[in-house]
């Protein structure tokens, strides 16, 4: 009879809990779930994931995006074993933690400790509901057993990194970690970790910027919890409880704050924002650049780039020194401002000789006064240096030489060379282009130029700029900009133009420029890796008098080279087709480059010393110097109609005296024009 009863008494209590089973199924089933994906902060990221830029959600709240795979290992072990050891067995609810709670709550009159499950925490997070009644607990069950039905635990425990509460306006273990340990929570030590865990659980006064020791003591007690759970070893938690904890919040990075506002406005639901930025070298450039303008002319602004130019990812992009000045017109992109180029399209041009056959680097060039029509262009200085080579003229650049080479080979391919780099340049009302554009007189911006630029740097092969990570497309699908070899000749040029002082010479390929009245000041340069780009100016276009590009933007150019690496990356070797001689190597038609619309009567050679008719006490050396103007090298000089000097290409010679008397001296340039003097020599 006994056991009789004994059998029905277990059927009816295995009713009854299949029954209360089927129950709360059926109860839990029904919950009504809050919205599963809270609202995170939009963020610009740079390339390695580091952020750039944040944007608050409602109620001006930081909650980033952050993975499982973003937190370190060492604050999520230390997480489950101080608040929720038994996370991966339960399903939502910790019975033992739950009659632990009754147990204390019976005991005191009230709850002590709530006995929530990470999942239970999620759950009150969600709906914003509060902790101290049994109504609500019991709603934070119901709903945790619901979440646990819906979702897997990484998924739970996703949702806890992100809503988790860190003081303030901090929420999310991301927000928290680069406020108050300014990095990533991938990096945080197992102290830093240990603070991160305690907060949750009182952020308003646990708050280490305003309660420094409550927030030690909380640490302290989740690293002895991590002891205790096997977590940690006692080393460690010795070790950790003698770190300082952190007595301030910081503010969030402000960086790249026009590329990341562009970036956005273009993908506008995106919530991470990847970028081909370095975190570092863009932090690095805003900085230089905001020194190189502090103590200049209040409305001065400026703009950085840098680009790879082997992949056309770029590294760096400053738009202004200060986003938020007003008197500098911050807000303004100066990257993509149209502004007049000055000289730094020469290389172009001097790179479109060469790679017609005009010009070769050691070409003998005249800069005297020139028109072409109506238009006389004038050098910077106001002056006329006679002969010299192409490539001294180049590193000095000079007007006369660029126009005249600019003139035989045609605005109109200059134009189409800077499409192929991927330039968009921009003509005053629209009108053909004219010789005026070698000297400025065309709109570019920034990036244009660095396009031109970084073309030249991988020997006249085009390269698209990119900004976005995710941008994984090959070099642009556009005709070379330049041949190998011109461009190769440009770049060892270039880097020929004096560096500014203590700054390495001969490693960086660059070019300064002043557009007219100096309202823009440029510098451009390359090494083997990277083209940079800086402009200097009024975001107004009003001049800058006095402002010129080598003293002001230059200093700023290998600042950043410098910030970059700590050595250039050495410039391509010499392509086998390349002519590395002296003038006199050069075949004939190479020697020399005559522009065509030279001014004077006299274009053949004209000996300038000893003028004729001239008295000269040679004393017992027994050479005078003779000095030619004009005409083509290579010269010849005659004494008395005998050659003493054959073949010379400089303008000054020193002479053997046939002896005292009367001497006839001639000398015939390339063309066969001479010109003699009659002097007597004593």
């Amino acid at each position: 009879m006994g056991l009789r009863r004994l059998l029905l008494g277990l059927c009816l209590l295995t009713i009854f809990s299949v029954g209360a089973q089927r129950g709360l199924a059926v109860w839990v089933a029904q919950t009504e779930l809050p919205v599963l994906t809270p609202e995170v902060s939009v963020v610009v990221e740079d390339r390695d994931g580091r952020l750039l830029r944040a944007f608050t959600v409602a109620e001006g709240r930081w909650r980033l995006p952050v993975d499982l795979s973003d937190v370190s290992r060492n604050y999520l072990e230390q997480l489950i074993a101080f608040e929720d050891k038994r996370f991966y067995q339960h399903s939502g609810v910790d019975g033992w933690a739950a009659l632990r709670a009754i147990g204390q709550a019976v005991a005191n009159g009230g709850i002590v400790s709530g006995g929530s499950t990470l999942t239970m925490q999620v759950a009150r997070l969600l709906e914003d509901s509060g902790t101290g009644s049994w109504r609500g607990k019991l709603r934070q069950m119901r709903l945790a057993w619901a979440l646990e039905q819906q979702l897997g635990k990484d998924e739970i425990l996703l949702l806890y990194l992100h809503l988790a509460p860190f003081g303030g306006n901090l929420e999310g273990v991301r927000a928290a970690a680069l406020s108050y340990f300014r990095k990533e929570p991938i990096r945080l030590t197992d102290a830093e970790a240990a603070l991160l865990v305690a907060l949750p659980q009182s952020p308003e006064r646990r708050r280490p910027d305003r309660h420094h020791a409550k927030a030690r003591t909380a640490r302290d007690r989740v690293l002895e919890r991590g002891r205790s759970a096997g977590v940690l070893d006692p080393e460690t938690v010795a070790a950790a409880q003698r770190e300082t904890v952190p007595a301030q919040k910081y503010p969030f990075d402000f960086l790249a704050p026009h590329l990341a506002e562009r970036i956005i406005a273009q993908s506008p639901t995106a919530q991470r924002h990847r970028l081909t930025l370095d975190g570092n070298v863009q932090k690095q450039a805003e900085r230089l650049l905001r020194a190189r303008v502090r103590g200049q002319h209040r409305a001065l602004s400026g703009a950085v780039l840098v680009m790879d130019h082997h992949t056309g990812a770029v590294i760096a992009s400053v738009g202004s020194p200060d986003y938020l000045d007003t008197m500098r017109q911050g807000y303004v992109d100066m990257t993509r401002a149209l502004r007049s180029p000055g000289s730094t399209l020469k290389p172009l041009i001097y790179g479109l000789a060469f790679e017609q056959g005009a010009a070769h680097p050691e070409t003998v060039i005249e800069d005297r006064p020139v028109r072409f029509g109506s238009y006389a262009p004038q050098n910077f200085d106001k002056q006329f240096h006679g002969q010299l080579r192409v490539r001294k003229a180049l590193q000095m650049s000079l007007n006369i030489p660029a126009v005249s080479l600019l003139d035989a080979v045609g605005p109109g391919v200059l134009m189409a060379r800077m499409r192929r780099a991927g330039a968009a340049p921009v003509l005053p009302n629209a009108r053909p282009p004219g010789l005026a554009v070698g000297l400025g007189g065309v709109g570019l911006r920034l990036l244009d130029l660095v396009a031109v630029y970084g073309a030249i740097a991988r020997g006249g092969a085009p390269v698209a700029l990119k900004w976005q990570a995710a941008d994984t497309s090959g070099p642009a699908e556009r005709p070379p900009v330049l041949g190998p070899v011109a461009a190769w000749y440009v770049g060892d040029i270039l880097r020929g133009v004096p560096a500014p002082p203590s700054a390495p010479q001969g490693e960086i390929a660059y070019k300064t420029g002043t557009s007219y009245g100096h309202r823009d000041v440029w510098a451009i340069g390359f090494d083997g890796r990277h083209t940079i780009g800086v402009w200097l100016g009024r975001a107004d276009g009003a001049a800058m008098p006095g402002e010129l590009g080598v003293g002001l933007a230059a200093p700023l150019l290998f600042d950043v080279f410098a910030a970059l690496k700590p050595a250039a990356e050495p410039l391509s070797p010499p392509p086998p087709a390349a002519l590395t001689g002296t003038t006199e190597t050069l075949p004939q038609s190479l020697q020399y480059f005559r522009p065509r619309g030279q001014i004077g009567l006299q274009t053949g050679p004209e000996i300038t010393f000893p003028p004729d008719g001239a008295r000269l006490a040679l004393g017992g050396e027994q050479v005078f110097v003779a000095k030619v103007d004009r005409g083509v090298p290579p010269f010849t000089w005659l004494a008395n109609g005998v050659p003493v000097a054959v073949a010379h290409f400089e303008r000054q010679v020193v002479l053997d005296a046939p002896g005292a008397g009367f001497l006839a001296l001639s000398v015939i340039d390339a063309t066969g024009v001479s010109q003699a003097v009659r002097v007597t020599l004593d």
